[in-house]
């Protein structure tokens, strides 16, 4: 069985580390990974090559950055070109990017099977480019791997249940995976002089957040105002730093600005930090995952569950909500559950086993 798997972004490179793993160890499996180039990240690459020994991309499209448009036209293109001379068995896609629309209009286009991961998950916001990538390859899909029942649900109200296998968070196998590979191989907190539990995680980086001055200035005020109780640590990236100056924000200088990080680094700053605020989707479960508090700077969120076991508050770009959201998690911490929404990490080899049972239906 001959898989093209089509990846673009971090995310995706990480998602598809567990899951090449995987296929690494079935004989009956071989995986061509197509890199759109959407995003490249050495780090990311070197971890996902080297320390896993899974395959090299064969194919780096070198894509770029663009308008969504030209982006996403100039990626189909080019995958259509890919898949019509490799002729897989299937596709696979994962998440919401541009990679993810192109990939799933591509198979579909040549009548390629397409299987997609983390499908199912819904802000209902059309108004984010993402929530209408992943309507589309949900759509498109012909088997679509579900993290959560509530990714599930919304797959049976859109009339998509016979596509829909619940198989886990891909997110929660690699954290597992990931945070044992960190441990031996960086310490953040030692290189930073940090103590465990004794600083706040800062993440920033969406353009709604970003480009809008009111709501970055709302951010930064909360942000220099939690700085006043504990350290902050901001990985920024210099588009935000840029943004920052541009609107002359004033920033507290108890707020340590940090260039951004490695995935790794990351996981251990985030496992071992007392609360982390952020914007990122990422990054809110990986906060479950290692049961730090944390406070989403969005209008909502798709990780709904995080917020109803009490470790997530949506707070938007709204100073005092941010705040308080603060005091609230520093008066007293959620109380521990053994509820396990995004599966018991071995999302990767259920679908695995669910591909092959596919193809063994065709």
């Amino acid at each position: 069985m001959k898989i093209c798997t089509v990846i673009g972004a971090r995310p995706q490179f990480i998602k598809a580390a567990a899951v090449s793993a995987e296929f690494a160890r079935h004989s009956s499996i071989r995986e061509v990974i197509i890199h759109t180039g959407q995003h490249y990240d050495h780090d990311m690459s070197e971890i996902f090559f080297k320390e896993l020994r899974v395959p090299r991309e064969k194919y780096n499209l070198r894509i770029g950055s663009d308008t969504h448009g030209r982006q996403t036209g100039r990626m189909l293109e080019a995958l259509e070109k890919v898949l019509l001379r490799e002729k897989p068995d299937m596709v696979l896609i994962y998440g919401d990017t541009n990679s993810t629309l192109a990939g799933a209009l591509a198979a579909s286009k040549l009548h390629i099977p397409l299987a997609h991961i983390e499908a199912g998950m819904r802000s209902f916001n059309k108004k984010m480019p993402e929530e209408i990538n992943r309507i589309v390859a949900d759509h498109l899909s012909d088997i679509n791997f579900c993290s959560t029942s509530t990714a599930m649900k919304n797959l049976k109200d859109e009339n998509l249940a016979k596509t829909a296998s619940l198989v886990g968070d891909v997110m929660y196998d690699c954290s597992l995976l990931f945070t044992k590979i960190a441990t031996r191989r960086c310490d953040p907190l030692r290189k930073m002089s940090l103590e465990k539990g004794n600083y706040v995680l800062l993440t920033c980086h969406r353009a709604e957040n970003t480009d809008d001055k009111k709501r970055l200035k709302e951010i930064i005020d909360a942000i220099n105002s939690i700085s006043l109780k504990t350290a902050v640590v901001y990985p920024a990236h210099p588009r935000t730093v840029k943004f920052m100056e541009k609107y002359r924000l004033r920033i507290s200088p108890k707020i340590r600005i940090i260039k951004p990080v490695g995935y790794l680094e990351m996981l251990l700053l985030e496992r071992n930090a007392s609360v982390i605020i952020t914007d990122s989707g990422g990054v809110q479960k990986e906060a479950f995952f290692y049961k730090v508090p944390c406070i989403t700077m969005r209008d909502e969120t798709e990780w709904i569950e995080t917020v109803k076991l009490g470790w997530n508050i949506v707070t938007g770009a709204n100073s005092s909500k941010i705040t308080r959201a603060f005091a609230n998690f520093t008066r007293k911490r959620p109380s521990k559950t053994s509820s396990r929404p995004y599966g018991d990490g071995n999302a990767s080899s259920k679908i695995i086993n669910l591909l092959l049972k596919f193809r063994k239906n065709v």
